[in-house]
């Protein structure tokens, strides 16, 4: 009876991962910085003069404040944050560990936005809503996302793991793993497995993207210039003229024709 009660006891207990501490997710947001810019050359220079990482800080603790049901002094330091920062995150959204807001100018990130492990946001990037509606209205990024500057995302999409959004880009769908969206509105133009592997290393070289556009344009120039070229040729056959037919007996008395002959 004893062992039955020790089994069910033992099915009973749940293991839950105790979450990090304030103080260890600000050192894991300096520190990520070292290995994401090489202009960061220590951990103090980033903390006293990074924007990315004051905005930060001010919303770790704003969002402490926020889920633990003291919304109005939330929104105000959130609020002083945007005011020392100018980056605008709202203390309701949820945002992962290591996470760098490279030269941290103009981000915004709406309240109901989920933010993995290890992603990085280049300045101008927006997390929007398109909803007046209550409720999940904010995208999700997965872990490891990048996302170029001035690039939007907007509405209760989610960003597969790893995806790279190319600079201004408009992103209004959500997207797969390991993949590659750029334009207005975004579109995948590098499928899985075709990025650059780095080992490991976020691999943070965001202006390699291809050009749609451009490689459209240069199927067309190719093709205008073949048309040109057959045109051209047909031009001339119409301008000489279809050849003339050779008169009968031609060959016997044209000499060049018979120069050689034996008599």
């Amino acid at each position: 009876m004893s062992d039955i009660s020790q089994a069910d006891a033992a099915k009973s207990v749940v293991i839950v991962e105790k979450a990090p501490s304030l103080l260890r997710l600000i050192r894991e947001d300096i520190g990520c910085v070292r290995s994401r810019d090489p202009a960061a050359r220590s951990e103090l220079e980033t903390l006293l003069t990074y924007p990315g990482i004051h905005a930060l800080i001010w919303y770790r603790l704003a969002h402490r404040l926020w889920i633990g049901g003291w919304r109005f002094p939330a929104r105000l330091l959130s609020w002083l944050g945007r005011f020392f920062s100018n980056v605008d995150i709202h203390p309701g959204a949820t945002i992962g560990r290591r996470f760098f807001i490279d030269h941290g100018a103009c981000v915004v990130i709406g309240e109901t936005a989920e933010v993995g492990d290890d992603v990085t946001l280049y300045h101008g990037v927006t997390l929007g809503g398109t909803s007046w509606s209550p409720g999940k209205r904010h995208p999700t990024l997965e872990d490891g996302v990048i996302v170029g500057a001035g690039a939007k995302i907007l509405g209760p999409i989610t960003i597969g793991p790893r995806t790279r959004v190319g600079a201004n880009s408009v992103v209004i769908q959500g997207t797969p793993p390991d993949v590659t969206v750029v334009g207005i509105p975004a579109k995948v133009v590098r499928p899985e497995f075709t990025h650059r592997r780095t080992v490991g290393r976020i691999d943070l070289d965001h202006h390699l993207m291809p050009d749609p556009v451009g490689e459209a344009l240069s199927v067309m120039l190719d093709r205008i210039e073949f048309l040109e070229a057959q045109l051209a040729h047909v031009k001339q056959r119409l301008r000489h003229g279809p050849p003339a037919p050779a008169p009968t007996g031609a060959c016997e008395a044209d000499p060049v024709l018979t120069q050689g002959a034996k008599p």
